[in-house]
Order: C-alpha cells, then sequence, then structure tokens
C-alpha cells in the first residue's frame, strides 16, 4: 500500500485529504500539524482510513509533549503508530503498553540522514527494533549509491531469531536519489507499505515520490475496487425457514425483505405443496398457513429443488405432519450431495430413509423415500454432519403429541441451530437449550468449545401466525467485504451486526487480517483496504466462507490457516478439492493438512510489482454458487479476464450478483 505522508496542514485540510479516494493509507506528522488534542481525537477517531500516528521527539516541543500526542492518537483508535527507536526507555515501555491497551500496530523506526551503515550494522539496528516491541520495523538510511540501495534491500532476506518471516513486518528504504527506487521495491519484496509525499514540495525527505507517481508505478492500470452502499440481499438461511414455518403456522404472516434467489423460490413451492397460499408483493410475503398438527397431509411427493438445507427441513417437518410415507426429489448438484448421518438420526424418531437411486454405501442421496411417522422422544444423535437436519427435528417435534429430549454430540454449524431457535421463537415455538463445555469461551461465542446441546422440546405446540423482517445475508456480504478489504472499499446495506447468522464471522476474521470495517449510524457496514497480514481462523461453523476468505489469504501477507475443511466435501461440490484447484491454477501457495486448507499469501503490491497476480484463463465453477461468487473476486486481482462455464448456477442463492 501507499502511505501518503501529511505534515503542515491544519484541521479542516487534513479532514479534506482523509476524505480523498485517492488517498488509502495516510501517516499524520502531529510534529508538524498545528492540532488541538480535540481534532487529534477526531481525525483518528472518524477516519476510515488506516492511519499512522508520528511524533518526532526532536522535533517537538518536548518529550513530554511527542509522547502526549501519540497518548491522544493511540486512545482515539490509530491504526498504527509509530516511535524511533532512540526514545528513552522509559517512554517506549509506556509507548508499548499504552498500543498493546488500545490495539494499536507499534512501528519502531531508525533513520540514518547521513549514510547507511554496513550489512551487520544494518542486522543489528533491525533486531533492535523487534526487541524493542515492533509489530513493524521501520529502518531508513542515506543511500549515496547503488551498494547503500543493495544493503537495505538485502535486509529483506535476513533471518531473525523467533520471527518467521519479515514478509509484511518491515518496510526499509534508503532516502536521496540513489535510494529512491528502494521506495518501489520494499513493496515488491513485502514491505506492507512504503511512503510517499502529496506533492514533490511536500517531501519529508530527499528521493521520496509523489502519491501519484507511486500510484502509478505500483498499480498501473489496476483499477482500485469501488461497491457503494450496496443493498444485500434477504439470507437464505432466515427465508426458508420463516417461509416453512408461516406455511405451518395458523393465520397469516407477513415475512419482510424478501429477495428471490433458486433456494428460497423452492421454498415457497414447498409451502404451497404443504397447502400454505402465498403471495409475493415487493419485498414483502403474506403467507396464510395450514395450523400444522401430526398426521395431517395425505402427500406423497416433495420437490425441494437444489437446497440442501431445504430437503433436510422438510424431511422431519413432513414426517410430522404427514401420513407417514412420502418422497422426497430435487434437482442438479443435490442429487449428488449425500444426506450425511440423515438415515441413523431419523431412525432415532422412528423415520426410515432410503436411497431410491442406485448409489452405494451407508450415505442416502436424492430422490429419497420417506417410511414413518415421527415419534418423539429421546435421542443422542451426531452432529459431525452439520446442523440442518438437526434444524428440521427442531422445527418438527414441537407438533408431536409428547416431550422430546434432543442431545447433539460434536455439533456443528452451530449458529444455524440457533437461528432456527430464534425463527421458532417469532412463530410461538419455545425450546430451550443447554451447552455443554467450557462456559467462558462459549460465552465469548468460541463454538469450537462445544462438545455437546441438549434441547429439551415441549410437545403438543402450535405455530402462530407472526410478523417477521428477514436479515441481510451475511453469506453474500462476505465476498463484496473481502474485495473491498483487498483491492478498495465497500459498504453495505441490510446487514444486521448483532445477527446469528455464522457468516457473521467474517467481520472478525477481517479484523484480524488488519482490514479497516466500521458500522455507521444507519447500520451501513464498511470496510477499507489496509496492509493485510495472515491469520487463523476455524470455519467448522461458517463453511461457506471458505471460498472467499480463502481469496483473502492469499492477499494476506505469510502463512493462513483455516480450519474446517472437512466440513467442505458434501457442499454443492468437493469444494475443499475445488478451492484447491483454483488456488494452485491461480499460482497461490497453498495445501490441505488434515483438517486446514494453508495458504500462503502476499500483499497486492507485492503481487503487482512481482507478476504474481492470480492467472487468468478458463475456470469451471463446478456448477456451484460460491466457487462463481468466488471466482468472481478473483478476476479483481488477476493478470487476465477469468472465463466461468457455468455463470447461471449463482442464481441458486443470489441471482444478479456481479462484482
Amino acid at each position: 500500500m501507499i502511505c501518503t505522508s501529511l505534515q503542515n496542514k491544519d484541521f479542516e485540510q487534513l479532514l479534506a485529504l482523509l476524505d480523498d479516494p485517492a488517498i488509502e493509507m495516510a501517516e499524520i506528522r502531529l510534529d508538524r500539524c498545528p492540532l488541538t488534542d480535540e481534532q487529534i481525537s477526531t481525525l483518528f477517531s472518524e477516519s476510515d482510513l488506516p492511519l499512522i500516528a508520528t511524533c518526532r521527539i526532536a522535533e517537538s516541543a518536548s518529550e513530554q509533549e511527542a509522547e502526549h500526542r501519540l497518548r491522544v492518537a493511540i486512545e482515539a483508535g490509530a491504526r498504527f503508530a509509530d516511535l524511533e527507536i532512540e526514545a528513552p526507555a522509559p517512554m517506549s515501555k509506556r509507548f508499548q503498553h499504552l498500543c498493546r491497551k488500545n490495539g494499536t500496530e507499534i512501528i519502531r523506526s531508525w533513520h540514518d540522514f547521513e549514510q547507511t551503515p554496513d550489512a551487520a550494522g544494518l542486522q543489528r539496528i533491525l533486531a533492535r527494533c523487534f526487541r524493542y516491541g515492533a509489530d513493524i520495523a521501520k529502518v531508513v538510511s542515506t543511500c549515496r549509491d547503488e551498494e547503500d540501495a543493495a544493503r537495505i534491500e538485502a535486509l529483506y532476506t535476513v533471518v531473525l531469531e523467533d520471527i518467521d518471516s519479515l514478509q509484511g513486518r518491515l518496510v526499509a528504504f534508503g532516502m536521496g536519489e540513489a535510494g529512491r527506487q528502494t521506495r518501489l521495491e520494499c513493496l515488491r519484496r513485502g514491505a506492507p507499505f512504503s511512503y510517499a509525499a502529496l506533492t514533490a514540495e511536500e517531501a519529508t525527505a530527499p528521493g521520496q515520490w509523489t502519491r501519484e507517481e507511486l500510484a502509478a508505478a505500483v498499480y498501473g492500470d489496476l483499477r482500485p475496487y469501488r461497491a457503494e452502499d450496496l443493498q444485500m440481499p434477504a439470507s437464505k438461511s432466515f427465508a426458508q425457514r420463516a417461509i416453512l414455518a408461516a406455511a405451518l403456522a395458523r393465520g397469516t404472516s407477513h415475512l419482510h425483505g424478501y429477495s428471490p434467489c433458486g433456494d428460497t423460490e423452492s421454498a415457497l413451492r414447498v409451502a404451497e405443496a404443504l397447502g400454505a397460499d402465498v403471495r409475493l408483493e415487493g419485498s414483502e410475503l403474506t403467507i396464510t398457513g395450514i395450523g400444522a398438527h401430526c398426521g395431517q397431509l395425505p402427500l406423497e411427493r416433495l420437490d425441494t429443488g437444489e437446497s440442501g438445507l431445504l430437503t433436510r427441513l422438510s424431511i422431519p417437518v413432513l414426517a410430522a405432519v404427514g401420513k407417514g410415507r412420502f418422497t422426497v426429489e430435487g434437482s442438479g448438484t443435490l442429487l449428488r450431495r449425500p444426506l450425511s448421518d440423515a438415515s441413523d438420526i431419523m431412525a432415532a424418531f422412528g423415520v426410515l430413509l432410503k436411497d431410491e437411486g442406485r448409489h452405494a454405501g451407508k450415505d442416502v442421496f436424492i430422490p429419497a423415500s420417506v417410511k414413518g411417522q415421527l415419534i418423539p422422544g429421546t435421542a443422542d444423535v451426531p452432529g459431525r454432519g452439520g446442523s440442518q437436519l438437526i434444524s428440521g427435528l427442531l422445527m418438527a417435534l414441537p407438533l408431536c403429541g409428547q416431550d422430546s429430549l434432543l442431545h447433539v454430540s460434536d455439533p456443528k454449524s452451530i449458529p444455524y441451530m440457533y437461528i432456527t431457535l430464534d425463527v421458532l421463537r417469532h412463530f410461538g415455538i419455545s425450546t430451550r437449550s443447554e451447552m455443554e463445555g467450557d462456559a467462558e469461551l462459549l460465552e465469548a461465542k468460541d463454538w469450537s468449545a462445544c462438545s455437546g446441546i441438549t434441547f429439551r422440546i415441549r410437545g403438543g405446540q402450535h405455530y402462530r401466525a407472526a410478523d417477521f423482517a428477514i436479515e441481510g445475508d451475511w453469506s453474500a456480504a462476505a465476498v463484496y467485504l473481502v474485495a473491498g478489504a483487498i483491492f478498495g472499499s465497500a459498504s453495505l446495506k441490510g446487514l444486521d451486526t448483532r445477527s446469528l447468522q455464522a457468516d457473521l464471522t467474517i467481520i472478525d476474521i477481517l479484523v484480524e487480517a488488519g482490514a479497516m470495517v466500521s458500522e455507521l449510524e444507519d447500520g451501513t457496514v464498511c470496510v477499507h483496504k489496509a496492509p493485510l497480514e495472515a491469520f487463523l481462523q476455524d470455519l467448522s461453523n461458517a463453511p461457506d466462507l471458505f471460498p472467499a476468505v480463502s481469496l483473502l489469504a492469499a492477499f494476506c501477507a505469510g502463512e493462513s490457516r483455516i480450519a474446517g475443511v472437512g466440513r467442505l466435501v458434501g457442499k454443492e461440490s468437493n469444494r475443499a478439492e475445488a478451492i484447491l484447484q483454483m488456488l494452485t491454477r491461480m499460482g497461490v501457495e497453498a495445501r490441505i493438512e488434515g483438517d486446514e486448507l494453508i495458504i500462503f499469501g502476499e500483499s497486492l503490491s507485492a503481487r503487482v510489482l512481482g507478476g504474481r497476480l492470480l492467472e487468468g484463463g478458463e475456470y469451471s465453477s463446478r456448477h456451484d454458487h460460491r466457487l462463481v461468487m468466488a471466482l468472481k473476486l478473483a478476476s479483481l486481482g488477476a493478470k487476465s479476464p477469468i472465463v466461468i462455464d457455468d455463470e447461471a448456477c449463482v442464481g441458486k442463492s443470489f441471482p444478479g450478483f456481479k462484482l
């Protein structure tokens, strides 16, 4: 990235500059800008840009004044704060503590305005920066010739004890005309950013490029991505559950915020097949339900389209309200996807699932025959296959005549079970749940700490009509947010940051990776590019994020690890295999070890300057809507166009999707 150094500007001038879309990152020279404490606080708390707070002791009225101004910026939310390594030890310690407390990344900097030390001297300085708490070391010297410049550039090959890689952790370049090219070369070698001047007259050191010059040299024809005020489609997870609940309810329900896609249209057809009356006006669905009770429907066949969720919700529900014998049909990729553990789980409640095709093995595929009335009771079922069939049981068992106790061991996609309970609550169904595991971690929503969930389900309940607002879809939003984090910016509407949707975790991932994320007063969610670094994440409970997050990792400096690969096999394609093949063909270093996808990423500027943008060409979506979105995302950072064999399948979740 290009960090524009801003100096000799007053508050109003700085506000205007930080609102300029041409500036992607800025250093505020607090020692050279006439700012009050209140103005400093406003700048660093309200800007969407990644900002560096710099206040050189030598150019301040006193050491105390420099420390004070840095403190104000850090407490206001500065993304980075720069302190020279010559600072007194007590000040250095206080600075480090303050930055750690406030989540500000530490830049420890060293400058030599006379010369460039020898290689050994430079390495000692580099080690000293990290010893003094640097997240990022800044090493800058005056270059008098090419040999000086070469020694500076050689720092990127240094191996330091306790530091696996300097990628994304070192900014080293030379001052003077002999060092001018190193300001560009540092980005190619993996520096998270390089400094540029607003204009030639405002250069902070000899040989500094202007922002415009450096942007042309780094990005060339690559244009920044901008997505402004995009309305996100309705969440499939909420919409399908709400449509089915409304169909089962007594009375007329109104579902607000609906937007159509292949899977939710299939849910509407299922609702009509159950006997509900469905009307759509604009974005409002009006559904008059059937007032469902056990054993009332003589429905013999049910078509769930291509939706795995709808299929798994419908099987238990129809086994409860039907006559005890029916066939579930579907289409497209659903026919190739096994209903993992479905036969064992349904057998625990007296229902037999049988594969009507010719598939060998234990797993059941669609079309499938279902025999037997759902019998309430106590059962211990595996959760390793996901939450969807369990959600179906949570919707069906309350309709049965007796109470049930459902214990789920090794649960996956836990948030989706609680989405089901939330929808049920709105439609008058009450269910209690108890999680097993580390209470403190579960309180922090670390679902990996959950070893089991027990649901206590009261029988004899009835669905009641409701007015229900369907949330925007975080799965769809993730693609736009990642695009903004890597290539520019994005602002999205229609999302709830308090949502139960598992894919809301994309916000945590982006923050961990270093992107600038914020929420406006009207609920608009915004992201802005920033220096990105490798991250660790477990997506066992949010597997739909894998395609987009894997591409995020490809543009994050260092080695990212994403756990939960085992959850990808039963999707529209074998997504684990598809994602790995996509990445490696694009030139991204990636591998799968056990349940982890490991990706070695590089910054966007390093890829551009090193000729390592993603490889274009013809790619197969494998008829998987999530892979279409990922390939469209990848095309923003590809050397040549990416041609996708089947883009129409994206209509399954997001008709009209485009970046």
